[in-house]
């Protein structure tokens, strides 16, 4: 079996870059295999042209009559550009895409006349099996409906020879079986909470759009060494082997110049991502070797999930044809850091303001000020269920890890707007005085311009950090969709910024107090009561856990633990009384992502588990036998002396013997806790037995191998090395 590794080795060593040539500048590509604005111009008629711009712009249903037409002309757009299929392009609950192929192509019902039809029917909506997803028991098996419904506020893009339409997932009765229905929803919701309250400040705005800018971190591994290892093809990860000599400790590797068969790789993934109008910007090496990262420039967040989704699938694609493997899993490599994918969220109005972002305006900054505090109100309130969004069996290899933000969610604003809250804090309750109002704006809110410059550093440690612009929730996985977190978040400012304005109406009515006058105490108030979720340190101290802890913020490290947030009464409520998901879209979550932690796990298990007896015992027998080999030989010349001069050798196999047996005992003992897990009937305490019970054994049973690892002769070992991995360009 070692053979298969030094080939592999072979084959990567002699890797050269693939040949791939630019050919035209990126702007002048960008978007050009996307159904946008331009596209429906020419080839929709004015009303369908205008049904779409209503959809998206106002979200107003788009008649059957003028669906016909708009098929009609996305079709033709298709057809011009060599497509032969259609698919609805849809976010089931596995954390990935899903698509199934239709031929444009049509006969009648003797087989003549082929033609090649797409009506307005197909475009709206089609009919997949819902009970091969997860669904978390809104679907029953025998009960399989389940639709897909065109978003129009997402272009249709080509990829390959296919259309893909993006669309929404539901179940027969009516229940989302997807990511991007509560995501809609959620940013419904936000667009029309934001604008009640930005109508305070100028009357103009109609409309507040939710952004995203994602950092996707991710790891290239050669295809042949990748395929020299199980557990990587398997799990995504390794789930053992011994960390390398060098590692990323001489941080040589971060921003460096990019090897060359990467850079080729980047620069055809970037022509894959223009041609589909994925606005990405920026590339460069990441801490760990053979690291990397790739971020856009901001959008609306749906359009910005839909093109993560998009990318993570063309990443792999593109990665075939350079012999690459793409690992997105948050941590593929013991020892070196693991991948995530920032979130830099904001909000911005039609007017062109970003609400997140001062100005040089006293009033401008008023209401920069408010979004700002609202925003960590609602973080403070609802900060358990934001560390639900982003818990999942890969991510807790993160969280707490002392290389990205802790499994306790804080925000960090810096020390000048720390200094900024504490005199907003200092208001006088009731009606201020104008002196006062006038010192308020000149000096505090008036000031924030100047003092913003010295804020945009980021707290590494903070898994919610202000970033100047924009909040950046740092805390995200890097093989997760982003619709998760992006519901919840918006969720939970949406509501915050619905009960601020009703706040500040009741103090306009009930106390007959001036606007500014309303809005700062409400603020102020809003100041004492987030104290606890502001934090400027270094979030890896135990002293910051025990701290967190006196706050009262919770510190849940593992998935189990987190996930209960996500059926809580709180969450219920929220979801419920803003219309972004009922009881049973929740509590169906809530199942999935337990069922779904228990199953990566229960792969895991037992991935290592035939790794560990059918490849590391049999090399270290092997090598343990060339010991007892050399043994006896020395026995036979030196006799009675052999045990001395082959005292080191002798060492060798009774240590060998050591791990074997260790290995052989823990896991059976690990298969035991699996098949006691597998008999509890709760999704719950099945998560948690996994968990607790099964997952410790990983360690263990690791050691033993990694250890094993440096006794067995190199060229016995079947599995690639991490220096093999992380070296190997």
């Amino acid at each position: 079996m070692s053979t298969i590794r030094f080939q592999a080795l072979r084959e990567a060593s002699n890797r050269k870059a693939v040949h791939f040539e630019e050919t035209n500048r990126k702007s002048s590509i960008f978007g050009t295999n996307v159904f946008n604005e331009k596209a429906m111009k020419q080839y929709l008629t004015s009303d369908a042209f205008k049904a779409v711009q209503g959809a998206i712009e106002h979200g107003t249903k788009i008649d059957r009559k003028l669906a016909d037409y708009i098929a009609m002309g996305m079709k033709e757009w298709a057809l011009a550009k060599g497509v032969t299929h259609y698919t609805h392009w849809f976010q089931p609950l596995t954390g990935t895409t899903a698509e199934k192929h239709d031929a444009f192509f049509e006969t009648s019902f003797d087989g003549s006349d082929p033609v090649e039809k797409f009506g307005g029917a197909q475009l709206v909506q089609q009919e997949p099996d819902a009970s091969s997803f997860p669904n978390g028991g809104i679907r029953n098996t025998f009960e399989a409906r389940g639709y897909t419904a065109w978003d129009p506020t997402s272009p249709a893009f080509i990829y390959g020879t296919t259309l893909c339409i993006p669309t929404v997932f539901i179940s027969y009765t009516g229940e989302a079986l997807d990511n991007k229905i509560p995501l809609l929803r959620a940013l419904a919701v936000m667009d029309e909470a934001a604008t009640e309250v930005c109508r305070y400040f100028d009357k103009n705005v109609k409309k507040v759009t939710a952004t995203l800018g994602w950092e996707q971190e991710y790891f290239l591994v050669d295809k042949a060494l990748a395929h020299s290892r199980p557990d990587l093809m398997m799990t995504g990860r390794t789930l053992l082997g011994h960390t390398s000599a060098k590692g990323q400790q001489l941080d040589d590797h971060y921003f460096g110049s990019i090897p060359t068969r990467a850079l080729t790789y980047m620069r055809d993934l970037e022509q894959e991502c223009m041609l589909l109008g994925i606005p990405v910007k920026t590339r460069h090496n990441e801490v760990a070797p053979n690291q990397f990262e790739l971020a856009p420039i901001f959008e609306e967040t749906n359009l910005a999930v839909d093109h993560n989704c998009l990318l993570m699938d063309i990443m792999q694609k593109v990665a075939e044809r350079h012999d690459f493997k793409v690992l997105l899993h948050e941590k593929p490599f013991k020892g070196v850091n693991g991948s995530g994918k920032h979130n830099n969220w904001s909000l911005a109005t039609d007017t062109g303001v970003n609400l997140l972002s001062p100005s040089k305006t006293p009033m401008s900054n008023l209401q920069f000020l408010t979004f700002f505090i609202n925003t960590i109100k609602a973080v403070n309130d609802y900060e358990e269920l934001l560390r639900a969004s982003i818990a999942t069996a890969s991510n807790d290899h993160r969280l707490g890890a002392n290389e990205a933000p802790p499994a306790i969610i804080s925000v960090f604003i810096g020390e000048q707007l720390t200094k900024v809250l504490a005199e907003l804090e200092s208001v006088t309750t009731g009606k201020l005085s104008p002196e006062e109002k006038t010192d308020l704006k000149l000096n505090v809110v008036g000031k924030i311009p100047e003092v913003i410059l010295d804020n945009t550093d980021r707290n590494r440690t903070s898994p919610f950090a202000f970033t100047g612009n924009k909040f950046e929730f740092r805390a995200v996985g890097s093989s997760a969709n982003c619709s998760n977190a992006m519901t919840t978040l918006n969720t939970i400012v949406a509501k915050q910024l619905r009960d601020f304005k009703v706040e500040v109406d009741a103090l306009i009515d009930s106390k007959a107090m001036k606007k500014d006058d309303a809005i700062f105490n409400v603020l102020r108030e809003y100041i004492k009561v987030s104290k606890d979720i502001l934090f400027e340190g270094d979030g890896y101290s135990e002293a910051w856990e025990k701290e967190a802890k006196k706050r009262g913020l919770s510190n849940f490290k593992t998935t189990p633990e987190a996930l209960k947030a996500r059926a809580s009464k709180q969450a219920l409520d929220l979801f419920s009384e803003l219309g972004i998901m009922n009881h049973v879209e929740v509590e169906a979550r809530y199942e999935i992502e337990l069922e779904e932690y228990t199953k990566k796990i229960q792969i895991e298990s037992r991935v290592l588990g035939d790794i560990s007896k059918n490849h590391v015992i049999p090399t270290a027998i092997r090598y343990q036998n060339t010991l007892i080999e050399n043994v006896k030989g020395l026995k036979d010349i030196f006799g009675k002396e052999f045990e001395s001069i082959a005292k080191e050798q002798i060492g060798l196999i009774k240590e060998i013997s050591t791990h074997i047996e260790g290995i052989n005992a823990k896991v059976e003992e690990m298969r035991n806790e699996r098949k006691n897990a597998n008999a509890l009937n709760n999704a719950q305490k099945t998560a948690e037995a996994y968990c607790n019970k099964v997952k410790p054994y990983f360690e263990i049973i690791r050691n033993h191998c990694d250890k094993l690892e440096l006794l067995v002769d190199n060229e016995l070992w079947t599995l690639t090395k991490y220096r093999e991995l992380l070296f190997t360009k």
